[in-house]
């Protein structure tokens, strides 16, 4: 499903006139329906690997080769941005600590948007939406309210709910259950069980172990830049 050769990331800061090493020589592969885990200290690059996988970041050299529906085998650091866009409608996921949505747009318009992207009828797509919401605990009553002002936790569940409703290929995961109480782990996990039955291709970090303990086929252990990345 994915393949990593190589991959090599710094970041320059310009008025320091410094450049810091973040990913040297990384690489890996996830087969078709797996689970790879990515642990390691903070500031190992853990998140490096996925926003490069999506193409938040652009890696100074490597391939990460992609096995797509729509373009076949595809190396996304060469793909054309309007590639690069599809395949995050389509076939690409990620979930992050963070939301970052357009104003004035409420939780329930987020979940039906992204269900809109990928070809859902509009009343199926309010439908599927209404459930992941309902799924993820968020307040009937919150539905119709702009996410700026739901609680840390509240706007990680949403976030989860886009991108775990369009039911993508490949699904990166930046420590989905960072800030989330025991019962919200526990739907979050089930989801992830769920997909990766239907046969999903999953990246996740996560700092809680206990939370990947039955759900990682593999581990993927980032060290600092000068040791040695190890596959387990």
């Amino acid at each position: 499903m994915l393949t990593i050769h190589n991959l090599q990331k710094s970041f320059t800061i310009h008025h320091l006139q410094k450049t810091f090493p973040a990913l040297e020589n990384i690489s890996l592969h996830v087969k078709e329906g797996g689970f790879l885990g990515i642990v390691g200290k903070s500031g190992s690059g853990k998140s490096t690997i996925l926003k490069s996988i999506y193409r938040t970041y652009m890696p100074q050299a490597g391939n990460i080769i992609f096995h797509s529906d729509a373009y076949g085998e595809i190396d996304l650091l060469q793909a054309t941005t309007r590639q690069i866009v599809y395949l995050r409608k389509h076939e690409i996921g990620y979930v992050s600590q963070f939301l970052n949505v357009m104003p004035r747009t409420t939780a329930l318009e987020l979940v039906t948007q992204s269900l809109l992207d990928v070809g859902v009828e509009q009343q199926e797509a309010i439908a599927r939406a209404k459930q992941a919401l309902r799924h993820f605990d968020l307040e009937e009553k919150l539905w119709n309210s702009y996410p700026n002002n739901f609680s840390g936790g509240e706007k990680l569940r949403l976030n989860i709910a886009c991108a775990i409703v369009k039911e993508p290929r490949l699904l990166l995961l930046d420590e989905p259950t960072a800030s989330l109480d025991q019962a919200s782990k526990v739907k979050v996990r089930e989801s992830i069980e769920k997909l990766k039955a239907q046969g999903t291709t999953l990246i996740g970090i996560f700092h809680d172990l206990e939370f990947m303990e039955g759900l990682c086929d593999d581990v993927f252990t980032m060290m600092k830049i000068s040791d040695k990345e190890v596959l387990a």
